[in-house]
């Protein structure tokens, strides 16, 4: 995989706060990423109960050689949220803008961009690259050929290579409704489903999942066998997104690719406690849910 960072995206779940300190701890100390974002991207709700051990995660983080990115919510909705997001501006980290409002915000500044924002095209790519953005992570959902055009003569494309893909935001809440909770009275019941709680059609098969106000992908992207022409095409980094699984072995295997043939890569990946099965369906250009090898 020379040639290509490991970026570690910010965990979109809503795990306990000493969890989501320790894994972050572990992450410093063990995983072999280049960069960690961190953040609460998907619910203002469950900021506060980060607030006070950000900073230490963060310090962490870059004393252990690591790039420290501050992720920003990808559907803020009101006055609060957006100072919230300018005062994590201000305060002068590197931020990764997950919505148009937060990349107006940074004003040329320096910064990421996460895959929520729609960047589908080579003039959005320019866009983006004009207004100060140094790292763009392309939508999940783009095909290979799309992504290697877009790649082409942009040394600043990431592309999701492993998790869950994040496919929506709404402003309900589907995790407080199915429980019989509104959105403002929603006791936290995310915090049960640490990968997202499994959506599944009427005859009963796995479809999605949710994550509060989130809808992410049932199957877990692994684009181990795409990782070879990513890197050909000039993607610059690859991301990684959390899951309650061994993501210090996810990383060592992504790294591996060097000398790990694709299909033993695939094998260490399935051997892990995964919420889905590995799918690389979007990357062939096939519906976002078909699996490795899986043709329609």
């Amino acid at each position: 995989m020379s040639g290509m960072q490991i970026t570690l995206g910010p965990v979109l779940f809503n795990w306990p706060t000493d969890r989501w300190v320790d894994f972050y701890a572990r992450i410093a100390d063990e995983a072999d990423v280049d960069r960690v974002c961190v953040g609460e991207v998907v619910c203002s709700k469950r900021t506060p109960f980060r607030d006070d051990a950000i900073a230490g995660v963060i310090e962490r983080l870059e004393r252990a050689g690591k790039e420290a990115v501050v992720a920003t919510l990808a559907m803020p909705t009101g006055p609060r949220e957006m100072r919230a997001i300018a005062e994590t501006i201000a305060s002068g980290c590197l931020v990764e803008a997950n919505d148009t409002a937060t990349v107006h915000l940074l004003a040329g500044r320096p910064h990421l961009t996460g895959p929520f924002l729609n960047v589908y095209n080579e003039a959005a790519v320019a866009l983006h690259r004009a207004l100060g953005a140094t790292r763009i992570c392309l939508p999940p959902e783009l095909p290979l050929d799309a992504v290697c055009r877009l790649a082409a003569g942009n040394a600043v494309t990431e592309v999701l290579a492993f998790g869950r893909a994040p496919l929506a935001i709404s402003a309900r809440c589907y995790h407080a409704r199915v429980h019989g909770l509104t959105k403002d009275s929603c006791q936290f019941v995310c915090e049960r489903d640490p990968d997202g709680l499994d959506v599944r059609t009427i005859d009963g098969r796995n479809f999605l999942a949710v994550n509060g106000v989130q809808t992410l992908g049932h199957a877990v992207t692994a684009a181990v066998h795409q990782v070879g022409a990513l890197r050909d095409a000039g993607v610059a980094s690859l991301r990684l997104s959390p899951h309650s699984c061994d993501m210090v072995a996810v990383a060592r295997i992504f790294r591996g690719l060097t000398r790990l043939a694709p299909d033993e890569a695939e094998a260490q990946l399935a051997a892990l406690p995964l919420p889905g099965p590995l799918s690389d369906g979007y990357l062939r250009g096939l519906a976002g849910a078909r699996q490795l090898h899986e043709v329609d």
